[in-house]
């Protein structure tokens, strides 16, 4: 079969069940990477929600009909695919945009950029763009869309200098106005060194919770248990620690936020801070596109500190929304991004803990629903992190991409196995018992390999 070699504003019908959408371009020093999208649109040109947004933090459309499959890199190329089961598609989607962002730099700086769709069952190619561009930050290769029951397949070729947010507006999704000013984080104390530990087997009393209300108190010292259980199940029943904890707050996560999820994981996670450190604090870092750090968490202070916080129902996949003015120390999400950045905050979590010395092991607990891309640098950050007082234990919150986090346990090099990682379904499911025996069963391997090789 001859390939259609198209030109912009060509149409061919398409009749292949299960497409893909390649986007192609050479890799290379000064080449921005691009990620490739798609939109379903109705037959006014809109979404319907931003869950009609497929991309690298929300790589699965909701019917399953359209999936983001990621990048790929060969000789010197590189591409980024999207598949769409023609067959899958709801009837309300007239239309399937096929769009890409570049990040560091533009689409004139991607040579050799070409669209090709592919016929998924077989391989075959059957139509090439090449497109040319120059000063674009986000682009329409081509769409697909419907025609007197049939699908066809245009070449657009259209770009934005606004990037991916320009794109978006485009189509119906909302974005803040990013000329705002930024609200500026209130600067933290350190927190004190960790106290000595009780009696073994005791569960610790913690300051402050005597303030909190009765039946979160109640919630509190069932999980001290449920953990001074887990670390009695592991050898390390008298071990003390700081907890830093690391929240996801890219657009994929707003469906957590909003149904209260992660506000439950951090009232849980402080119960593991409070039976290891007794100070009744924990440190808290959020991330996407940048980190920000929170305000301690002090337990006394809990119901507070999850409203102010943890942004329930406060942010969506593209937009920021926030009221007027922020109470100190909150952080504009805005200024966090949507986009997975974990080595940023890795770094961040890395340079606090160099500068900020205890007598006890830290303990990171990092949760995340995916989408990792940056592997080789998260990587090299873990890698590093090897020789510091750190255990870094990931938790996965759904069925995404978890990209070099899932395969530490097996990556040679390493004087010690600092990294710890599982992922469930619906962490909402999971009881205390189990939860807390899957984040502590790797913390008091890595203490005692630790203080084999030193690190302690």
């Amino acid at each position: 079969m001859a390939v259609w070699a198209m030109s912009k504003g060509s149409n061919l019908p398409v009749e292949a069940p299960v497409v893909r959408a390649e986007l192609a371009w050479a890799a290379g020093p000064g080449v921005p990477d691009i990620d490739a999208s798609a939109l379903l649109l109705t037959s006014v040109g809109r979404v319907r929600d931003d869950g009609d947004f497929v991309f690298y933090n929300q790589p699965r459309h909701a019917s399953g009909a359209v999936r983001h499959l990621g990048k790929q890199y060969a000789d010197g190329a590189a591409t980024d695919t999207v598949e769409v089961d023609l067959r899958s598609v709801e009837p309300a989607v007239q239309r399937i945009v096929l769009g890409a962002s570049a990040d560091g730099g533009t689409f004139g700086q991607a040579p050799g950029l070409v669209l090709r769709l592919l016929d998924a069952g077989s391989g075959t190619e059957l139509a090439r763009f090449d497109m040319a561009a120059g000063s674009e930050t986000a682009f329409i290769g081509g769409e697909l869309y419907r025609r007197q029951g049939a699908w066809k397949f245009r070449a657009v070729g259209q770009g934005y200098d606004s990037g991916l947010a320009g794109l978006a507006t485009d189509f119906g999704i909302t974005v803040d106005d990013p000329t705002q000013a930024p609200v500026v984080a209130v600067p933290l104390p350190p927190p004190p060194a960790a106290a000595a530990p009780p009696p073994s087997g005791a569960t610790r009393l913690t300051k402050g919770e005597e303030r909190l209300p009765v039946d979160m108190r109640k919630r509190l010292s069932l999980r001290k248990e449920q953990v001074a259980v887990s670390l009695r199940k592991h050898g390390a029943a008298d071990v003390t620690a700081r907890v830093i904890l690391v929240l996801d707050a890219s657009g994929s996560m707003s469906f957590l936020y909003s149904k209260g999820v992660v506000a439950d994981v951090v009232e849980r996670m402080a119960a593991v801070a409070a039976q290891l450190d007794d100070d009744g604090e924990m440190q808290a870092w959020t991330f996407a596109t940048n980190p920000a750090r929170l305000p301690d968490l002090r337990l006394g202070e809990l119901p507070e500190w999850l409203r102010l916080h943890v942004r329930v129902g406060e942010i969506s996949l593209f937009r920021r929304k926030r009221k007027k003015g922020l109470d100190p120390g909150q952080v504009d999400m805005r200024d966090v991004g949507i986009q997975n950045e974990e080595q940023k905050v890795i770094a961040e979590v890395r340079a606090y803990v160099q500068e900020h010395p205890t007598s006890a092991p830290t303990l990171v607990l990092f949760f995340s629903d995916g989408g990792v891309y940056r592997n080789a640098d998260i990587e090299a950050q873990l890698r590093e992190a090897v020789e510091e007082p750190v255990f870094w234990q990931f938790v996965g919150l759904g069925r995404a991409n978890y990209g070099v986090l899932e395969q530490f346990d097996t990556l040679p090099g390493r004087r010690v196995d600092n990294v710890g990682f599982f992922s469930v379904d619906d962490i909402s499911t999971v009881p205390d018992a189990e939860l807390y025996d899957r984040l502590l069963s790797e913390f008091p391997q890595w203490i005692r390999a630790a203080r084999g090789a030193g690190i302690l």
